[in-house]
């Protein structure tokens, strides 16, 4: 992160403009806005467009040259007079005495940035692109006024007159938190938006009389994360680890993904690697059964889908055991991600008309597989956690039959920016994968349709500079990107 994001309370403060121009109008209308005083420096008279502000008596003119003393009891100050040695000298004044400094259109001299603003008050949004690309800050502001409604400001204004009662009712935070978020969930935020406010005020004075204090029963969110890529999460995914007081994750989910997760949220690592489990199966299962018992939401988030080689059945097994409610969001699996963004389809009618899922752990050297079935002609076979006996699998197809010419695949973090794909044949693909050094996770595919890799790769990722995933941390790093 660049820049901390903070909003300044400026009503009754005071704020400094250095320049008389049209920019300079601009960050003056902000600053009145926001409530502050406003002083502008200028030694020829102001711009036109300061005309528009002249119904106020917040607003200022000092018809001088800036000196540093302009700076005393300022609380803000933008430099905006096109002139860069006026600039700079506004610029080391303001920082010689602490003070937030904003040169328009300079970001190397700012000590703070204006973000584009999305204005639904008491509700900001702002977004920034850190001065990198101003432009694209406009075009997703304009995305996002199209998606938060004006009346926004109204339903936070009814939040705000029940604050005190909400306080009142529930003694602890997350109690409040919960309630507030069936509240804006419920039908009365559709009642502001479609303005019955005093039906709303009705209901939502009836739903606080109706709460109990006392912590209900929590709730498990069994959610697939996915094969790596955020872009493939589901919405109501990403609304379930929006809402989520606890996060239980494991060594598949990417850093990117647990970033956009509840940043207040306890976050549990219970993930397990080949041959190193950190946390054993049932000891995981219980442990999500006694945080819903304690009432939490509880998050279980698991890479891929949590039905396809996630055990995602024995833990809503064990819930159902204990009672426990339970809902199961279903996701992108490594199978399907992969091999699309790898230019893999894995059915194709000149190819193969069957697609076989399996995992390709080793116990005791060998794999237990139906290998007979595996190596049946034109069909498509999918390997998960294979890497480790890479060398075993190509040998045993080959002893069951697959000529060793069988093209075949091996790809590491498909859908991410560190996606690595190699191809070859059950003759050459072990030799192939070792020269690369490849980790886990990675995903096998074999068969006819591997062929078509070359002239179906779309997707040229550029390797990140580093590559995190694989550290469990209590608080994961982020995924270069």
């Amino acid at each position: 992160m660049d820049y901390l994001p903070i909003f300044l309370d400026l009503r009754g403060r005071n704020g400094l403009i250095v320049g008389g121009g049209d920019t300079a109008a601009r960050k003056a209308s902000l600053m009145l806005s926001a409530g502050a005083w406003v002083t502008a420096i200028s030694p020829e008279p102001l711009a036109a467009a300061f005309g528009e502000l002249a119904g106020t008596d917040r607003l200022i003119h000092r018809q001088e040259t800036f000196r540093p003393e302009h700076l005393d009891g300022m609380d803000v100050v933008f430099a905006a007079s096109d002139d860069t040695a006026l600039d700079q000298a506004v610029h080391d004044a303001a920082r010689a005495r602490h003070l937030p400094v904003n040169v328009v259109d300079k970001p190397e001299m700012c000590g703070f940035i204006m973000p584009s603003i999305i204005d639904r008050s008491p509700v900001m949004v702002a977004v920034s692109s850190g001065g990198e690309a101003p432009v694209l800050s406009r075009l997703l502001r304009a995305r996002l006024e199209t998606l938060i409604p004006a009346a926004y400001g109204r339903l936070a204004g009814l939040a705000g007159r029940f604050k005190k009662a909400v306080r009142a009712k529930f003694g602890s935070t997350e109690q409040r938190r919960k309630f507030w978020e069936r509240a804006f969930l419920s039908p009365i935020a559709e009642m502001v938006f479609s303005g019955r406010e005093q039906e709303a005020e009705h209901s939502l004075q009836a739903m606080l009389d109706a709460e109990a204090d006392a912590p209900g029963t929590g709730e498990v969110y069994l959610v697939g994360a996915g094969p790596g890529n955020p872009d493939l999460l589901t919405f109501r995914a990403l609304r379930l680890m929006q809402q989520a007081d606890v996060v239980v994750y494991d060594r598949l989910v990417s850093p990117p993904i647990l970033d956009m997760c509840r940043r207040d949220a306890d976050r549990l690592y219970v993930g397990k690697e080949r041959d190193n489990h950190a946390v054993p199966q049932d000891e995981i299962n219980m442990v999500l059964v006694r945080l819903a018992k304690e009432g939490k939401r509880v998050l279980r988030l698991k890479g891929g889908d949590p039905f396809i080689f996630g055990r995602g059945g024995e833990e809503i097994e064990t819930l159902r055991e204990h009672g426990v409610p339970f809902q199961v969001v279903p996701a992108v699996t490594a199978a399907a991600g992969v091999a699309s963004y790898a230019g893999i389809p894995l059915t194709h009618r000149d190819h193969a008309q069957a697609l076989i899922l399996v995992t390709g752990h080793l116990k005791d050297g060998t794999m237990d597989l139906d290998w007979d079935m595996l190596c049946r002609p034109r069909q498509t076979i999918v390997i998960y956690m294979g890497l480790k006996g890479l060398v075993t699998l190509c040998d045993e197809m080959k002893k069951h039959g697959l000529p060793g010419s069988t093209p075949a695949a091996i790809v590491q973090q498909g859908t991410t920016l560190n996606q690595k794909t190699v191809t070859g044949t059950l003759d050459t693909l072990p030799a192939l994968a070792a020269q690369a050094e490849l980790k886990p996770p990675t995903l096998i595919i074999v068969g006819s349709v591997v062929s078509l890799h070359a002239k179906l790769n779309w997707f040229h990722p550029e390797p990140a500079a580093d590559d995190h995933w694989h550290t469990p941390l209590d608080k994961p790093a982020s995924l270069s990107m």
